[in-house]
């Protein structure tokens, strides 16, 4: 098995892609080591030193290292070997289906709307950067549109203007009632 490596703009975050479907039914996001207990692999990556977070996306794996921890020639080696391992074993992803992003049956149109254009231009152009991008809440009277950056895109210097520049302007020319866009934590 060959795991390949990319940088992503986040100079904390490194993309592992393994060759093979990773989160097909939706994207995982890790943030500490007790939320990684749901994910064999995730607690594997967290015994790595300076690992911050963990996000596994359908194809691919971001780990963002900790801003004071080891650089990414002490913490590659370990990773890969942590994904080979996990990935030749053929244990599932998680214990259970936890946490798994999905859609609400309930949407009104104007949110499946947002929904399916996030699904269709954005997350597939986010997840290329090592990241993903989720629906938070719509704000209908005021226009106000709340997102979540998730992987490589949290945290990453160039997520705002990703936000502003690339999405709120796509989500108000498509979508009228969406007039802003905001990024929640």
């Amino acid at each position: 098995m060959f795991i390949q490596t990319e940088p992503t703009p986040n100079p904390n975050v490194l993309k592992f892609l393994p060759g093979r479907a990773v989160a097909l039914d939706g994207s995982l996001d890790y943030r500490d080591i007790e939320a990684a207990a749901a994910s064999p692999l995730a607690e594997a990556l967290f015994e790595v030193e300076g690992v911050a977070s963990v996000f596994f996306g359908a194809d691919h794996v971001s780990v963002t290292r900790a801003a004071d921890g080891p650089d990414w020639s002490g913490m590659k080696a370990p990773l890969l070997a942590a994904l080979m391992d996990h990935f030749v074993s053929g244990a599932p992803l998680t214990r259970d289906s936890s946490g798994i992003e999905g859609h609400a049956a309930d949407d009104n149109e104007i949110v499946a709307e947002i929904k399916a254009l996030l699904d269709s231009r954005v997350r597939p152009a986010v997840a290329q950067d090592g990241g993903d991008i989720l629906f938070d809440r719509f704000d209908e009277a005021e226009g106000v549109l709340y997102l979540r950056m998730r992987g490589a895109c949290a945290g990453c210097p160039s997520s705002s203007a990703t936000l502003k520049a690339g999405v709120e302007q796509m989500m108000r020319h498509y979508v009228p009632e969406v007039q802003r866009v905001e990024q929640t934590l």
